[in-house]
């Protein structure tokens, strides 16, 4: 699938950046045109692939290029105002080539998360490709402002994109991690799962064309309920295959049947790893709308029957007919399955979230409401002061 990525922020442009490495060192071609878009200008020197014309610094009349300090009311402002900026960069791109826009923004912070749903409405107005969403949830740890911010922005760009990619920041930080390798790993993950997704289907000459194609439409066709979207991976290693040969040749069919069966079995367990494991973002899988598996690897460890077994048991388990499934043949050493659920419901993250934004809310209009009181008691102590001289 080729991709016009605009990552949105502090986080959203550092996800950008290391899906660039991740098509440099696979060759997937996921990327045909990346843009990063900032208040912040240090934020955007830092990146190390995003070509520096293709870095957008927004808001330089109101902050400065210093950023918008976690609020996300001012990015959403600075992101209606500068959009022609935006635009200018995304003229760029070129568009008859690419199958989907994805906005990467981490939902935390100021900028990203106040400025990716008004560039996604923006982009739905003016193009008739699909606009997704890859919203990055922040810890629980990190503080009440930045889940209010989550709360709001998920709420805005779910309804604004065509379907909203999710990952939790919450499922992945380990305990005592520092917060840049905490992250860095996050990255790390987040690029590997979807890189499998959205790499299926990306053949060049001379590559392994799959026994079962997953193609751009069978992606954009599970993505097309709209709502959010989860994403499972496992992964198991496996020795490099004997090509064959005379010694091949004596061992007789036998030996290709216990293959096969291994195989299967392989295939098998990957896919409930990846659907009942951790998921981009935790929840039950039960009544889920759509569902697409991808499984990768070398080409002799993939095989039909054991993608369409783990096919129909994820038709069971979510109890959705619309289960799509197919192979991607990659010349590494392991065998992945990727899981797409789409149009999840049950979801205790997004719940508590919300829950928590309510509560944060509620503070922020008490002490608001107690600093009106002590600014109008201030003011009055200061006119019974002044009073005597007149």
């Amino acid at each position: 699938m080729k991709l016009a990525m605009i990552g949105f922020g502090q986080a959203g442009g550092k996800i950008v950046d290391k899906f660039l490495e991740y098509d440099e060192r696979t060759g997937s071609g996921i990327v045909r045109s990346a843009i990063a878009v900032n208040s912040a200008r240090a934020d955007l020197l830092g990146l190390e692939r995003i070509p520096e014309e293709h870095r957008v610094l927004i808001g330089q009349a109101r902050v400065k290029g210093h950023g918008v300090g976690a609020d996300n009311e001012l990015g959403a402002e600075i992101a209606e105002e500068d959009i022609d900026e935006v635009q200018g960069a995304v003229d760029n791109i070129p568009v008859h080539e690419i199958d989907a826009f994805l906005i990467v923004a981490g939902l935390g912070g100021g900028t990203g998360s106040g400025g990716s749903p008004v560039l996604a409405k923006h982009l739905k107005r003016i193009y008739t490709e699909p606009v997704y969403g890859l919203g990055v949830l922040p810890g629980g740890d990190e503080g009440g402002i930045y889940t209010l911010n989550a709360a709001r922005s998920f709420q805005t760009f779910v309804r604004e994109v065509d379907n909203l990619l999710v990952f939790d920041n919450d499922a992945w930080r380990k305990t005592g991690e520092s917060v840049e390798g905490g992250y860095d790993k996050i990255n790390d993950e987040i690029v590997r799962r979807f890189g499998v997704l959205f790499g299926a289907g990306e053949v060049s000459a001379g590559d392994n064309v799959a026994e079962s194609v997953v193609d751009s439409s069978e992606i954009i066709n599970t993505l097309s309920g709209g709502g959010v979207s989860t994403v499972g991976y496992d992964a198991e290693s496996v020795q490099p295959q004997n090509s064959g040969g005379l010694l091949s040749r004596f061992k007789g069919g036998n030996n290709t049947e216990v293959d096969s069966a291994s195989t299967t079995s392989r295939i098998t367990s990957l896919v409930r790893k990846a659907a009942l494991g951790r998921l981009t973002l935790p929840c039950e899988i039960d009544g889920v709308e759509r569902a697409l598996l991808v499984v990768s690897g070398p080409p002799q460890h993939l095989n039909r029957k054991g993608i369409e077994r783990g096919r129909k048991w994820l038709e069971e388990q979510t109890g959705s007919m619309e289960v799509r499934g197919g192979d991607y043949p990659l010349n590494e050493p392991n065998v992945a399955a990727a899981v797409l659920l789409s149009g999840v419901h049950n979801v205790p993250r997004i719940k508590e979230l919300q829950q928590v934004a309510i509560e944060a809310q509620e503070n922020i209009d008490t002490i608001q409401s107690e600093s009106e009181e002590n600014l109008e008691t201030l003011v009055e102590d200061e006119e019974d002061e002044l009073d005597p001289l007149f």
